[in-house]
């Protein structure tokens, strides 16, 4: 006989998340179907679905429409953020595969806080370029980037392909580039960064506001990276960076663009303070907690409210 407590569907949630958590139920692997889980239970259907949705706002579970509801991957990514800060060997080097789907892309006047962020002047141009990043083949963050049009035209067609960011640049003339600063905050995603990073809107993200720039201090990108908190955690590298000033001027494999012949043509000279060391520590995961924090100027924004690469 059925079960019409209150209590009913806390059985179901305990007994899954235990299951869950021994093993009995691996990640990825798809719960069995409502009627299944009914007759385990001796539940009734609201039981079961109240159940599965506890567990998916506390992150245990993913529910695909069309496809059914299955364990989440409880591998945690541990993302370093250091001087040379860079999205592929990041993951590869934790025998992750990388990958990343353009969602959007335009060529806008450079927000404010963007020409600040980039040393531009007032009305220039910039690229805007909105990318999913995947580490095997699950999402991982949203990155909303900016380059600046003079200095790097046509760099959207180049990042439609699947050569890093570094090998790109370096067509460019940017033979290396590092971070200059970092921002890391958390907050509850959007529908729309929810929706992207399959994750409940109740689970925290982690944004990061960062700045690249060329071995002489010109900025080359900006960007906001909104992270899934539940399945991604950054570490703050404080390790001496390697010299790099005898590095090639261009990337391995790279072919000179035209427009590297101008330089920097479209950025003020100048120097940035640089938060190429910050403090070593670990910045949050999916409780929203920040065990540590890189970069100062927090206040300063380098992206429009959403991020790349990283």
């Amino acid at each position: 006989m059925k079960q019409n407590t209150r209590s009913s569907w806390r059985k179901v949630e305990t007994v899954l998340d235990a299951d869950i958590r021994d093993g009995r139920l691996e990640a990825g692997q798809r719960l069995p179907p409502e009627p299944k889980l009914m007759e385990r239970f001796g539940v009734g259907r609201h039981s079961v679905r109240r159940a599965v949705a506890e567990l998916e706002a506390r992150g245990l579970l993913r529910v695909q429409q069309g496809s059914g509801t299955f364990v989440r991957d409880a591998g945690m990514l541990d993302y370093r953020l250091s001087e040379r800060t860079r999205f592929s060997q990041n993951l590869l080097d934790q025998g992750r595969e990388p990958s990343g789907i353009t969602l959007e892309e335009e060529e806008i006047v450079a927000p404010p806080e963007v020409a600040e962020a980039l040393r531009l002047a007032p009305g220039e141009l910039v690229y805007r370029s909105l990318r999913l990043g995947l580490a095997d083949e699950v999402p991982v963050n949203i990155s909303n980037a900016y380059y600046p049009v003079r200095r790097f035209p046509g760099i959207l067609e180049a990042r439609r392909g699947r050569r890093s960011l570094g090998a790109i640049l370096g067509a460019y003339g940017v033979g290396d580039y590092v971070r200059l600063r970092s921002a890391i905050t958390t907050r509850l995603p959007t529908a729309e960064e929810a929706r992207h990073l399959d994750q409940p809107r109740t689970q925290p993200v982690l944004v990061v506001r960062k700045v690249d720039a060329d071995l002489d201090g010109i900025p080359v990108t900006c960007s906001e990276s909104v992270w899934a908190g539940e399945r991604v955690q950054l570490s703050v590298d404080n390790a001496p960076p390697r010299p790099r000033r005898d590095a090639a001027p261009r990337a391995e494999g790279a072919e000179p663009h035209p427009a590297a012949a101008q330089d920097a043509a479209g950025a003020r000279p100048g120097t940035v303070a640089a938060d190429a060391a910050p403090q070593a520590g670990t910045a949050g995961n999916a409780a929203g907690r920040r065990r540590g924090t890189a970069g100062e100027e927090a206040g300063r924004r380098p992206g429009a409210p959403q991020d790349n690469r990283r």
